[in-house]
Protein backbone atom coordinates (compact mmCIF):
# COMPACT_ATOMS: atom_id res chain seq x y z
CA UNK A 1 0.00 0.00 0.00
CA UNK A 2 2.94 2.19 -0.56
CA UNK A 3 4.68 3.63 -3.32
CA UNK A 4 4.62 2.07 -7.52
CA UNK A 5 7.81 0.42 -7.24
CA UNK A 6 6.94 -1.40 -3.58
CA UNK A 7 3.54 -3.16 -5.55
CA UNK A 8 5.02 -6.54 -6.08
CA UNK A 9 5.90 -6.55 -2.23
CA UNK A 10 2.69 -5.48 -0.93
CA UNK A 11 -0.66 -6.94 -0.39
CA UNK A 12 -2.69 -7.12 -3.67
CA UNK A 13 -3.41 -6.59 -0.95
CA UNK A 14 -8.69 19.78 17.68
CA UNK A 15 -11.45 20.73 20.52
CA UNK A 16 -14.87 22.08 19.29
CA UNK A 17 -18.35 22.06 20.64
CA UNK A 18 -19.64 18.99 20.37
CA UNK A 19 -22.98 20.29 18.49
CA UNK A 20 -20.68 21.70 15.69
CA UNK A 21 -18.49 18.62 15.60
CA UNK A 22 -20.83 15.77 16.13
CA UNK A 23 -18.13 14.28 17.98
CA UNK A 24 -17.81 12.67 21.31
CA UNK A 25 -16.05 14.38 24.46
CA UNK A 26 -12.34 13.84 24.88
CA UNK A 27 -12.27 11.44 27.99
CA UNK A 28 -10.30 8.55 28.55
CA UNK A 29 -11.41 5.34 26.52
CA UNK A 30 -12.94 2.85 28.44
CA UNK A 31 -10.63 -0.09 30.01
CA UNK A 32 -8.86 -2.49 27.46
CA UNK A 33 -8.96 -6.02 27.36
CA UNK A 34 -4.81 -5.79 28.88
CA UNK A 35 -6.30 -3.69 31.68
CA UNK A 36 -6.43 -0.31 32.23
CA UNK A 37 -3.50 2.05 31.23
CA UNK A 38 -2.03 4.55 34.06
CA UNK A 39 -0.31 7.10 31.81
CA UNK A 40 3.40 8.08 33.42
CA UNK A 41 4.69 11.30 33.32
CA UNK A 42 5.14 12.62 29.95
CA UNK A 43 3.36 10.06 28.48
CA UNK A 44 0.50 12.10 27.05
CA UNK A 45 2.75 14.67 26.31
CA UNK A 46 4.86 12.71 23.94
CA UNK A 47 1.41 11.25 22.65
CA UNK A 48 0.14 14.27 21.88
CA UNK A 49 3.38 15.28 20.12
CA UNK A 50 3.09 12.21 17.81
CA UNK A 51 -0.77 12.76 17.48
CA UNK A 52 -0.20 16.29 16.71
CA UNK A 53 2.77 16.41 14.20
CA UNK A 54 1.11 13.61 12.21
CA UNK A 55 -2.14 15.26 11.77
CA UNK A 56 0.39 18.16 9.87
CA UNK A 57 1.20 15.53 7.48
CA UNK A 58 -2.15 14.80 6.08
CA UNK A 59 -2.76 18.67 6.73
CA UNK A 60 0.34 19.81 4.22
CA UNK A 61 0.58 17.01 2.67
CA UNK A 62 -2.89 16.62 1.19
CA UNK A 63 -4.15 18.67 -1.66
CA UNK A 64 -6.48 21.55 -1.06
CA UNK A 65 -8.18 20.78 -4.65
CA UNK A 66 -8.95 16.86 -4.63
CA UNK A 67 -7.99 16.32 -0.68
CA UNK A 68 -5.99 13.13 -1.86
CA UNK A 69 -2.87 12.54 0.55
CA UNK A 70 0.39 11.54 -0.95
CA UNK A 71 1.79 8.41 -0.22
CA UNK A 72 5.12 9.71 0.77
CA UNK A 73 6.92 12.89 1.86
CA UNK A 74 10.08 13.87 3.41
CA UNK A 75 10.26 15.03 6.55
CA UNK A 76 12.67 17.57 6.72
CA UNK A 77 10.08 20.16 4.55
CA UNK A 78 9.24 23.70 5.97
CA UNK A 79 5.57 23.19 5.50
CA UNK A 80 5.63 23.13 1.56
CA UNK A 81 4.35 20.03 -0.19
CA UNK A 82 6.61 17.53 -1.77
CA UNK A 83 7.33 17.51 -5.43
CA UNK A 84 6.18 14.26 -5.98
CA UNK A 85 2.62 13.83 -7.26
CA UNK A 86 1.63 10.43 -6.53
CA UNK A 87 -1.09 10.09 -4.07
CA UNK A 88 -2.67 7.49 -2.60
CA UNK A 89 -6.09 6.51 -1.66
CA UNK A 90 -5.26 4.66 1.49
CA UNK A 91 -3.47 7.24 2.79
CA UNK A 92 -6.61 9.84 1.95
CA UNK A 93 -8.73 7.58 4.24
CA UNK A 94 -6.37 7.78 7.32
CA UNK A 95 -5.74 11.48 6.10
CA UNK A 96 -9.83 11.95 6.83
CA UNK A 97 -9.95 10.31 10.07
CA UNK A 98 -6.92 12.20 11.23
CA UNK A 99 -8.57 15.54 10.33
CA UNK A 100 -11.56 14.74 13.15
CA UNK A 101 -8.82 14.13 15.57
CA UNK A 102 -7.08 17.28 14.54
CA UNK A 103 -10.60 18.98 14.91
CA UNK A 104 -11.43 17.55 18.33
CA UNK A 105 -7.66 18.51 19.56
CA UNK A 106 -7.97 21.69 18.44
CA UNK A 107 -4.55 21.58 16.27
CA UNK A 108 -5.88 23.00 12.98
CA UNK A 109 -8.94 25.74 12.43
CA UNK A 110 -12.17 23.89 12.20
CA UNK A 111 -13.66 25.95 9.29
CA UNK A 112 -10.60 25.12 7.53
CA UNK A 113 -11.31 21.38 8.13
CA UNK A 114 -14.68 21.30 7.22
CA UNK A 115 -14.36 22.56 3.68
CA UNK A 116 -11.01 19.94 3.23
CA UNK A 117 -13.15 17.50 4.03
CA UNK A 118 -16.22 18.75 2.00
CA UNK A 119 -13.66 19.01 -0.52
CA UNK A 120 -12.16 15.38 -0.72
CA UNK A 121 -15.87 13.68 -0.48
CA UNK A 122 -17.15 15.43 -3.35
CA UNK A 123 -14.02 14.74 -5.11
CA UNK A 124 -13.77 11.25 -4.74
CA UNK A 125 -17.72 10.78 -5.02
CA UNK A 126 -17.99 13.17 -8.38
CA UNK A 127 -14.62 13.44 -10.34
CA UNK A 128 -12.39 10.99 -9.41
CA UNK A 129 -12.27 7.86 -11.89
CA UNK A 130 -13.56 4.58 -9.67
CA UNK A 131 -15.14 1.06 -11.24
CA UNK A 132 -18.18 -0.05 -9.63
CA UNK A 133 -17.29 2.03 -6.84
CA UNK A 134 -13.67 1.37 -6.14
CA UNK A 135 -11.12 3.03 -6.58
CA UNK A 136 -7.27 2.87 -7.78
CA UNK A 137 -4.91 2.47 -5.56
CA UNK A 138 -2.10 5.33 -6.63
CA UNK A 139 -3.46 8.15 -8.69
CA UNK A 140 -2.10 11.98 -9.22
CA UNK A 141 -2.46 14.18 -6.44
CA UNK A 142 -4.03 17.10 -8.85
CA UNK A 143 -5.43 15.31 -11.73
CA UNK A 144 -6.96 12.06 -10.34
CA UNK A 145 -5.29 10.42 -13.36
CA UNK A 146 -4.40 6.23 -12.31
CA UNK A 147 -0.82 5.88 -11.95
CA UNK A 148 0.69 3.67 -14.66
CA UNK A 149 -0.31 0.02 -14.02
CA UNK A 150 -1.87 -0.02 -10.85
CA UNK A 151 -4.95 -1.98 -9.90
CA UNK A 152 -8.13 -1.11 -8.37
CA UNK A 153 -8.08 -1.61 -4.74
CA UNK A 154 -10.30 -3.70 -2.90
CA UNK A 155 -8.15 -3.20 0.35
CA UNK A 156 -6.97 0.11 -0.47
CA UNK A 157 -10.45 1.27 -1.14
CA UNK A 158 -11.64 -0.16 1.99
CA UNK A 159 -8.73 2.27 4.05
CA UNK A 160 -10.45 5.03 2.22
CA UNK A 161 -14.25 4.26 3.39
CA UNK A 162 -12.78 3.81 6.76
CA UNK A 163 -12.11 7.44 6.97
CA UNK A 164 -15.09 8.26 4.84
CA UNK A 165 -17.63 7.07 7.89
CA UNK A 166 -15.72 8.52 10.26
CA UNK A 167 -16.26 11.43 9.02
CA UNK A 168 -19.90 10.74 8.27
CA UNK A 169 -20.12 10.46 12.10
CA UNK A 170 -17.53 12.95 13.20
CA UNK A 171 -19.21 15.82 11.23
CA UNK A 172 -23.28 17.10 11.73
CA UNK A 173 -22.35 19.41 8.24
CA UNK A 174 -24.99 17.80 6.36
CA UNK A 175 -23.18 18.09 2.94
CA UNK A 176 -20.40 15.86 4.35
CA UNK A 177 -22.94 13.16 5.32
CA UNK A 178 -24.20 12.99 2.10
CA UNK A 179 -21.47 13.06 0.25
CA UNK A 180 -19.60 10.08 2.39
CA UNK A 181 -22.98 8.20 2.23
CA UNK A 182 -23.19 8.30 -1.79
CA UNK A 183 -19.13 6.98 -1.81
CA UNK A 184 -20.04 4.01 0.62
CA UNK A 185 -23.22 3.45 -0.95
CA UNK A 186 -22.19 3.10 -4.29
CA UNK A 187 -19.46 0.47 -3.60
CA UNK A 188 -20.80 -2.60 -5.42
CA UNK A 189 -19.15 -5.33 -2.90
CA UNK A 190 -20.61 -8.69 -4.79
CA UNK A 191 -18.49 -7.20 -8.39
CA UNK A 192 -14.99 -7.88 -6.47
CA UNK A 193 -16.19 -11.65 -5.49
CA UNK A 194 -15.37 -12.52 -8.71
CA UNK A 195 -17.96 -15.17 -8.48
CA UNK A 196 -15.81 -16.21 -5.74
CA UNK A 197 -16.68 -16.80 -2.34
CA UNK A 198 -13.68 -14.30 -1.07
CA UNK A 199 -12.74 -10.91 -2.48
CA UNK A 200 -10.70 -10.52 -5.28
CA UNK A 201 -7.09 -8.26 -4.34
CA UNK A 202 -7.96 -6.02 -7.29
CA UNK A 203 -8.74 -5.44 -11.04
CA UNK A 204 -6.66 -4.31 -13.75
CA UNK A 205 -8.48 -2.40 -16.58
CA UNK A 206 -6.60 -4.60 -19.52
CA UNK A 207 -6.29 -7.61 -17.80
CA UNK A 208 -9.35 -7.72 -14.87
CA UNK A 209 -9.50 -9.27 -11.67
CA UNK A 210 -5.89 -10.45 -10.19
CA UNK A 211 -5.84 -13.93 -9.07
CA UNK A 212 -4.69 -13.16 -5.81
CA UNK A 213 -7.81 -13.53 -3.40
CA UNK A 214 -8.40 -12.21 0.03
CA UNK A 215 -8.55 -15.84 2.10
CA UNK A 216 -6.59 -15.84 5.24
CA UNK A 217 -6.39 -13.84 7.98
CA UNK A 218 -4.78 -10.31 8.05
CA UNK A 219 -5.93 -6.86 7.05
CA UNK A 220 -8.91 -8.47 5.12
CA UNK A 221 -11.76 -7.88 8.26
CA UNK A 222 -12.48 -4.34 7.61
CA UNK A 223 -13.37 -5.38 3.69
CA UNK A 224 -15.85 -8.14 4.82
CA UNK A 225 -17.33 -6.22 7.19
CA UNK A 226 -17.97 -3.14 5.24
CA UNK A 227 -19.09 -5.12 2.06
CA UNK A 228 -21.77 -7.07 4.98
CA UNK A 229 -22.44 -3.71 6.57
CA UNK A 230 -23.39 -2.27 2.93
CA UNK A 231 -27.20 -1.20 2.65
CA UNK A 232 -27.38 -1.16 -0.82
CA UNK A 233 -24.66 -3.57 -2.58
CA UNK A 234 -24.22 -6.13 0.76
CA UNK A 235 -22.75 -9.75 1.10
CA UNK A 236 -24.21 -12.49 3.26
CA UNK A 237 -22.78 -12.51 7.02
CA UNK A 238 -21.93 -16.02 5.83
CA UNK A 239 -18.77 -14.45 3.55
CA UNK A 240 -17.05 -14.14 7.00
CA UNK A 241 -16.55 -17.75 7.30
CA UNK A 242 -14.87 -17.93 4.10
CA UNK A 243 -11.45 -16.74 4.69
CA UNK A 244 -9.33 -18.99 7.05
CA UNK A 245 -7.74 -18.39 10.34
CA UNK A 246 -4.10 -20.18 10.61
CA UNK A 247 -2.75 -20.40 13.96
CA UNK A 248 1.02 -19.39 14.89
CA UNK A 249 3.14 -20.93 17.60
CA UNK A 250 6.10 -19.09 18.76
CA UNK A 251 7.25 -19.36 22.54
CA UNK A 252 4.62 -19.31 24.84
CA UNK A 253 2.16 -17.05 22.22
CA UNK A 254 -0.38 -18.84 20.52
CA UNK A 255 -2.66 -16.83 18.17
CA UNK A 256 -4.13 -16.04 14.78
CA UNK A 257 -1.84 -14.74 12.23
CA UNK A 258 -1.03 -15.26 8.55
CA UNK A 259 2.40 -15.09 7.40
CA UNK A 260 2.41 -11.20 7.36
CA UNK A 261 3.33 -7.56 9.33
CA UNK A 262 2.52 -6.81 12.43
CA UNK A 263 0.13 -4.23 10.89
CA UNK A 264 -1.80 -6.79 9.65
CA UNK A 265 -3.31 -6.93 13.14
CA UNK A 266 -3.72 -2.99 13.37
CA UNK A 267 -5.54 -2.06 10.35
CA UNK A 268 -8.89 -2.99 10.92
CA UNK A 269 -8.77 -2.23 14.15
CA UNK A 270 -7.91 1.15 14.35
CA UNK A 271 -11.62 1.81 13.03
CA UNK A 272 -13.73 -1.33 14.22
CA UNK A 273 -14.33 -1.79 17.58
CA UNK A 274 -13.61 -5.18 18.67
CA UNK A 275 -13.12 -4.70 22.36
CA UNK A 276 -15.06 -7.02 24.41
CA UNK A 277 -16.61 -8.88 21.75
CA UNK A 278 -15.95 -12.27 19.98
CA UNK A 279 -16.97 -14.21 16.87
CA UNK A 280 -16.96 -17.85 17.27
CA UNK A 281 -13.39 -18.01 15.96
CA UNK A 282 -11.89 -15.47 18.83
CA UNK A 283 -11.97 -12.15 20.56
CA UNK A 284 -10.01 -10.39 17.84
CA UNK A 285 -8.79 -7.72 20.50
CA UNK A 286 -6.88 -10.03 22.60
CA UNK A 287 -5.40 -11.75 19.59
CA UNK A 288 -3.86 -8.67 18.21
CA UNK A 289 -2.34 -8.12 22.23
CA UNK A 290 -1.16 -11.65 22.00
CA UNK A 291 0.52 -11.20 18.79
CA UNK A 292 1.87 -7.27 19.77
CA UNK A 293 3.53 -9.34 22.22
CA UNK A 294 4.64 -12.28 20.45
CA UNK A 295 6.33 -9.46 17.63
CA UNK A 296 7.92 -8.06 20.71
CA UNK A 297 9.43 -11.44 22.13
CA UNK A 298 10.52 -12.07 18.48
CA UNK A 299 12.73 -8.63 17.85
CA UNK A 300 14.14 -9.56 21.42
CA UNK A 301 15.31 -12.68 20.47
CA UNK A 302 18.07 -10.81 18.28
CA UNK A 303 20.00 -9.46 21.30
CA UNK A 304 22.50 -8.34 18.31
CA UNK A 305 20.00 -6.04 17.17
CA UNK A 306 16.76 -5.07 19.57
CA UNK A 307 16.50 -4.22 23.11
CA UNK A 308 13.43 -3.28 25.53
CA UNK A 309 14.22 0.48 24.28
CA UNK A 310 14.57 -0.65 20.68
CA UNK A 311 12.25 -3.02 18.68
CA UNK A 312 9.60 -3.47 15.67
CA UNK A 313 9.16 -4.26 12.48
CA UNK A 314 6.66 -3.81 10.11
CA UNK A 315 6.08 -3.07 6.37
CA UNK A 316 8.62 -0.18 5.69
CA UNK A 317 11.33 1.24 3.91
CA UNK A 318 14.95 0.06 4.58
CA UNK A 319 18.09 0.52 3.30
CA UNK A 320 17.33 -1.49 0.05
CA UNK A 321 14.15 0.37 -0.87
CA UNK A 322 10.79 -0.79 0.54
CA UNK A 323 10.25 -4.50 1.65
CA UNK A 324 7.27 -6.51 3.58
CA UNK A 325 9.30 -7.69 6.56
CA UNK A 326 8.92 -8.60 10.57
CA UNK A 327 7.93 -12.08 12.57
CA UNK A 328 7.12 -14.27 13.77
CA UNK A 329 8.06 -16.16 12.14
CA UNK A 330 11.43 -14.13 10.20
CA UNK A 331 10.04 -12.52 7.02
CA UNK A 332 12.24 -10.68 4.58
CA UNK A 333 15.31 -9.44 5.07
CA UNK A 334 15.48 -8.32 8.87
CA UNK A 335 18.89 -6.45 9.28
CA UNK A 336 18.26 -4.86 12.41
CA UNK A 337 16.27 -1.84 11.05
CA UNK A 338 13.86 -0.16 13.77
CA UNK A 339 9.73 0.85 12.22
CA UNK A 340 8.39 2.93 14.55
CA UNK A 341 4.97 2.75 13.09
CA UNK A 342 4.76 -1.04 14.56
CA UNK A 343 5.03 -0.24 18.04
CA UNK A 344 3.04 3.01 17.68
CA UNK A 345 0.58 1.01 15.73
CA UNK A 346 -0.13 -1.11 18.94
CA UNK A 347 -0.43 1.24 21.35
CA UNK A 348 -3.90 0.65 22.00
CA UNK A 349 -3.04 -3.21 22.62
CA UNK A 350 0.21 -2.88 24.29
CA UNK A 351 0.52 0.56 25.94
CA UNK A 352 3.24 0.43 28.78
CA UNK A 353 5.47 -1.27 26.07
CA UNK A 354 4.53 0.68 23.08
CA UNK A 355 5.03 3.75 24.73
CA UNK A 356 8.42 2.98 26.42
CA UNK A 357 9.69 2.02 23.31
CA UNK A 358 8.74 5.13 21.50
CA UNK A 359 9.47 7.15 24.07
CA UNK A 360 13.20 5.54 23.73
CA UNK A 361 13.93 5.72 20.49
CA UNK A 362 12.85 9.82 20.59
CA UNK A 363 14.99 10.22 23.22
CA UNK A 364 17.82 8.49 22.12
CA UNK A 365 17.94 9.21 18.10
CA UNK A 366 15.10 11.61 18.06
CA UNK A 367 17.51 14.26 16.22
CA UNK A 368 17.93 12.23 13.52
CA UNK A 369 14.83 9.93 13.18
CA UNK A 370 12.47 12.82 14.05
CA UNK A 371 11.48 15.73 11.87
CA UNK A 372 8.34 17.47 11.10
CA UNK A 373 6.03 14.96 11.00
CA UNK A 374 7.13 13.17 13.62
CA UNK A 375 9.53 9.95 13.51
CA UNK A 376 10.46 8.71 10.04
CA UNK A 377 9.58 5.69 8.11
CA UNK A 378 12.62 3.53 9.60
CA UNK A 379 15.88 3.65 10.43
CA UNK A 380 19.10 1.60 11.23
CA UNK A 381 21.92 3.62 13.34
CA UNK A 382 24.00 1.12 13.40
CA UNK A 383 24.11 1.13 9.94
CA UNK A 384 23.86 5.10 10.16
CA UNK A 385 21.01 5.19 8.36
CA UNK A 386 17.88 7.43 8.84
CA UNK A 387 15.02 7.40 6.16
CA UNK A 388 14.41 10.69 4.69
CA UNK A 389 10.77 10.13 4.10
CA UNK A 390 7.55 9.36 5.96
CA UNK A 391 4.62 7.21 4.71
CA UNK A 392 1.02 8.55 4.65
CA UNK A 393 -0.20 4.81 5.97
CA UNK A 394 2.75 4.38 8.63
CA UNK A 395 1.86 7.75 9.99
CA UNK A 396 -1.93 7.31 10.04
CA UNK A 397 -1.68 3.70 12.17
CA UNK A 398 0.27 5.72 14.36
CA UNK A 399 -2.18 8.86 15.15
CA UNK A 400 -5.20 6.51 14.97
CA UNK A 401 -4.14 3.86 17.15
CA UNK A 402 -2.46 7.25 19.79
CA UNK A 403 -5.97 8.62 19.78
CA UNK A 404 -8.00 5.51 20.56
CA UNK A 405 -5.51 4.70 23.42
CA UNK A 406 -6.03 7.81 25.00
CA UNK A 407 -9.75 8.33 24.57
CA UNK A 408 -11.28 5.87 22.50
CA UNK A 409 -12.38 8.42 19.68
CA UNK A 410 -12.07 6.88 16.34
CA UNK A 411 -13.75 3.95 17.53
CA UNK A 412 -16.69 5.54 19.14
CA UNK A 413 -16.84 7.90 16.47
CA UNK A 414 -16.70 5.25 13.52
CA UNK A 415 -18.96 2.56 15.72
CA UNK A 416 -21.91 5.70 15.48
CA UNK A 417 -22.61 4.29 11.64
CA UNK A 418 -25.24 1.88 11.55
CA UNK A 419 -23.51 -0.25 9.27
CA UNK A 420 -20.68 -1.58 11.31
CA UNK A 421 -22.90 -2.81 14.04
CA UNK A 422 -25.13 -4.35 11.71
CA UNK A 423 -22.46 -6.06 10.17
CA UNK A 424 -20.28 -7.93 13.26
CA UNK A 425 -23.54 -8.72 14.38
CA UNK A 426 -24.31 -10.39 10.90
CA UNK A 427 -20.69 -11.85 11.20
CA UNK A 428 -21.35 -13.78 14.38
CA UNK A 429 -20.38 -11.60 16.93
CA UNK A 430 -21.48 -11.23 20.45
CA UNK A 431 -20.21 -10.07 23.61
CA UNK A 432 -18.23 -11.08 26.07
CA UNK A 433 -17.97 -11.19 30.27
Amino acid sequence: MHDAPALPLTRRRVLQSLAAAGGCALLPSKLFAAGSWQPKSGDEAFLDDLERQGCLFFWEQGSDKTGQVLDRARNDLNGSRDPRRMASIAATGFGLTALCIADKRGYLPHAQIVDRVRTTLDWHLNKFPEVHGFFYHFSDIETGERVKGVELSSIDTSLLLCGVLTAHAYFSDPKIKSLATQIYERVDWPWMLNGGKTFSMGWHPDSGFLDARWEHFCELMMIYLLAIGSPTHPVGGEYWLNWTRPVIHFKEFTYISGNDPIFTHQYSHAWFDFRNKRDKYTNYFENSITATRAHKAFCLSYPKWYNEDYWGVSASDYQGGYTAWGGPPPQGPLDGTVVPNASAGSLAFLPVDCIAVQRAMRDKWGKRAWGRYGFVDAFHPAANWYDPDVLGIDQGISVLMAENLRTGLVWNTFMRNPEPTRAMQSAGFHATA
